[in-house]
């Protein structure tokens, strides 16, 4: 029954017609409106405004507050200007400031945290579809971030190209100006508007500001509130442009666990992109090495189900949204991570972008080789999407996996040889934001066809100032199988409904306090209650940027499959054995503007058939603008009935993350992790020494706590150039 509620639900969603899903240009395209005109004059990216076009070019108007309270004029103003020339968008912009005090800011790091440091951020709807785009920001320390947006409200920092900015500072105001190749950026050929919006975080009076206004409770970068920019002619044709980035690596390891020798080895390969349109570009990679990702951080596994790490590689990252927004958090038909950790890649290519106002195209083949017990493998990615209505839009995809390689023992061989899911999304989202959704069905693909290889699901949300209300439901059937996915488990029926309410008082210490409830309930096949976790919860925020929490939170739990509750390798609760517990919970964050700030989370009760209390957190220490101490921890005092085992689990990792300018950075990462014992040592160098070039050093150790007995240990050299 509950997969017919959710077929049905989805064709309501397809099939509404309500004014609300019509076509609009969105909320204040065509109030808020910013012309610009092309200039022939030279400009320096040196953060003065001293060219002449800066004198005559139209500037925006008061910027409106929208946190912590959306109504009226922001404090500090914000005066911004743009022109361009055939290859660049300038950008200049005034910041003013006239509250005394230095300006918080994390390091001079680029793609800093957002709420950390006083920053502007321009954000650009180029395609008009008010849900995909591009972001641009700089602290005010000079440090750069970018990202894809997607979703509307939604931005992937990972994403890296190659732009220019520069900061100067005054006591009164910061200045800024910055220069977005055209190369860099997919828009429409022929367009003659785009929508625009320009964003500020104030930190010193807690503050966060747009041109074009907007609600608080959406995120800054909200697509559906651009205003509109104004070409003084339509945007010409891009021809085909290359960009070659090669590398190559020098790399020492030893496995002293397994008695190896020091192993010394090289390697070299590159990415190329080419530009096929303004809207349309080809990415190729052979050989690519990846040693220079940021380490994965750690996490206390008391889990029964695969723990989740997000993807870091550039190659896999831009237009990324068409596949990793697939699914569900925890339904993924496709997960890049797959692809390459266990096994090198030999060679990948991506076609991505938009084909025309409506449709956009994301292709992606690889090939890997042979890695550990990995066999050589080919893996096909396709998704188009067509956008409907004013920001919904309906996608459709295939996903195939082919071992490639000969297998030498044919006969014994019980693995797939070829593993396929193919699936429809409908993703919901109105003009105002207020409703989103998501209603799709996957199908994959082993020997045959049936309904218990499938997985289905819907949700939808409901956002106003003051209530946000969700319901998500999803079948996985017993067979859905996605190899190249992310599915925490399968053969269930879920049924998850969240809940929450705020209030805004006239108070100068708090800004918003409310309740929130959510469930989360499991069944099997023949509708019996496995799994359901409920939480009730109440939030406060106050003025001075502290927010704190208390939960009360009951949990029941049937075992499907023995279970070692610490994932120690004790003895197992038995499968068919039922829990049921409850327990309290409280976590506070303090005032990011401080050199000194911290986040905390404990909670105390019960754990299967014994108790556990956990405490976690994140210590920071910043030392602006040159770089950052944190400590994380995570610990976890569990304690069960004989037989089974008690367990004290600590991680712990101390990160100390060195700016020495906005081009030589030093992170230096230790994790300790008792359940796995381990002490895991990363130390990372890298000196971008050209835009989008770097030399990156890497040491990477592995070791036993007891002693410091070192179980592995390898050194890195790496050096990529991007070529235009």
């Amino acid at each position: 029954m509950p997969r017919y509620i959710i077929l049905l639900f989805s064709l309501y969603l397809l099939c509404n017609n309500n004014p609300i899903f019509s076509q609009s240009r969105g909320i204040n395209r065509d109030k808020y409106r910013i012309n610009i005109v092309r200039t022939d004059e030279t400009i320096s990216i040196d953060g003065i405004l001293d060219e002449e076009v800066w004198k005559r070019a139209e500037r925006t108007g008061e910027f409106h507050r929208v946190t912590p309270t959306d109504t009226g004029f922001a404090i500090a103003r914000t005066e911004v200007m743009l022109t361009y020339d055939d290859l660049n968008l300038y950008v200049g912009v005034i910041c003013h400031d006239p509250t005394p005090g230095k300006r918080p800011v994390e390091s001079l790091r680029r793609d800093w945290s957002f709420n950390r440091n006083d920053n502007f951020m321009i954000f650009l709807d180029t395609y008009n579809d008010q849900t995909n785009g591009f972001a641009f920001g700089i602290s005010a320390a000079g440090a750069q971030t970018e990202g894809l947006q997607y979703d509307g409200t939604r931005v992937l920092y990972s994403w890296d190209i190659k732009w220019r900015s520069a900061v100067m500072s005054y006591d009164d105001r910061w200045v800024t100006e910055f220069s977005i190749p055209f190369r860099s950026i997919r828009y429409s050929e022929g367009d003659q508007e785009w929508g625009i919006n320009f964003g500020r975080l104030d930190l010193k009076n807690n503050e966060k500001s747009s041109w074009a206004p907007m609600p608080r409770q959406f995120p800054h970068c909200s697509l559906p509130f651009t205003g509109t920019l104004l070409w003084d002619k339509p945007l010409g044709k891009a021809g085909v442009r290359i960009s070659l980035i090669p590398y190559i690596t020098g790399k020492v390891t030893k496995n002293k666990e397994a008695e190896e020798n020091a192993r010394l080895s090289g390697n070299a390969g590159f990415d190329a992109k080419m530009i096929l349109s303004t809207s349309l570009n080809l990415d190729l990679t052979i050989n690519p090495d990846y040693s220079q990702v940021e380490v994965d951080r750690q996490q206390t596994n008391l889990d029964r189900f695969e723990l989740f790490f997000p993807e870091k590689r550039q190659f896999f990252l831009e237009n990324s949204d068409l596949f990793s927004s697939l699914g569900t958090q925890t339904v993924r038909p496709f997960f890049s991570r797959r692809i390459g950790l266990n096994s090198p890649v030999l060679a990948g290519a991506r076609l991505s972008g938009n084909i025309n106002n409506n449709w956009r195209i994301n292709l992606m083949d690889i090939q890997t080789g042979t890695g550990d017990d990995i066999l050589a493998s080919n893996f096909f990615v396709a998704a188009l999407q067509r956008s409907v209505f004013s920001r919904s839009n309906i996608s459709a995809f295939i996903i195939n996996k082919l071992i490639t390689e000969n297998v030498d023992h044919e006969e014994t061989f019980t693995g797939n040889r070829f593993n396929r899911v193919a699936g429809i999304e409908y993703n919901l989202a109105t003009r105002d934001n207020r409703w989103t959704g998501k209603a799709f069905y996957h199908q994959s693909f082993q020997d045959g066809v049936s309904l218990e290889d499938a997985a289905v699901a819907a949700n939808i949300t409901y956002s106003s100032q003051f209530l946000t209300a969700t319901l998500n439901q999803s079948v996985v059937g017993s067979g859905y199988t996605a190899e190249t996915g992310y599915v925490r488990r399968r053969g269930y029926y879920e049924l998850n409904p969240i809940f929450q309410y705020k209030f805004f008082p006239q108070s100068e210490v708090v800004i918003s306090h409310g309740p929130g409830i959510r469930t989360d309930m499991f069944f099997d096949p023949s509708m019996n209650l496995t799994d359901r976790q409920t939480e009730i919860s109440y939030s406060v925020e106050w003025t001075n940027r502290f927010m704190t929490s208390v939960e009360a939170g009951e949990t029941y739990i049937k075992l499907m499959s023995p279970y070692d509750p610490t994932n120690t390798g004790g003895v197992q609760l038995a499968a068919g054995e039922d829990f049921n517990w409850k327990e309290i919970g409280a976590s506070f964050s303090s005032d990011t503007r401080k050199p000194f700030y911290m986040t905390l989370r404990s909670s105390y009760g019960g754990y299967y058939n014994g108790e556990r209390w956990s405490l976690s957190g994140e210590l920071n220490y910043r030392y602006q603008p040159y770089g950052s101490l944190a400590l994380v921890t995570a610990y976890n005092n569990i304690s069960l009935p004989s037989p089974y085992n008690n367990a004290r689990l600590l991680l712990i990792g101390p990160r100390l993350d060195f700016t020495f300018t906005e081009n030589l950075f030093f992170t230096s990462f230790i994790q300790y992790n008792n359940q796995i014992d381990n002490l895991n040592l990363n130390l990372r160098f890298q000196w971008r020494f050209a835009p989008v070039s770097d030399l990156y050093i890497v040491y990477t150790e592995n070791s036993f706590p007891a002693g410091y007995n070192i179980k592995n240990r390898g050194l890195v050299i790496k050096l990529s150039y991007w070529f235009n």
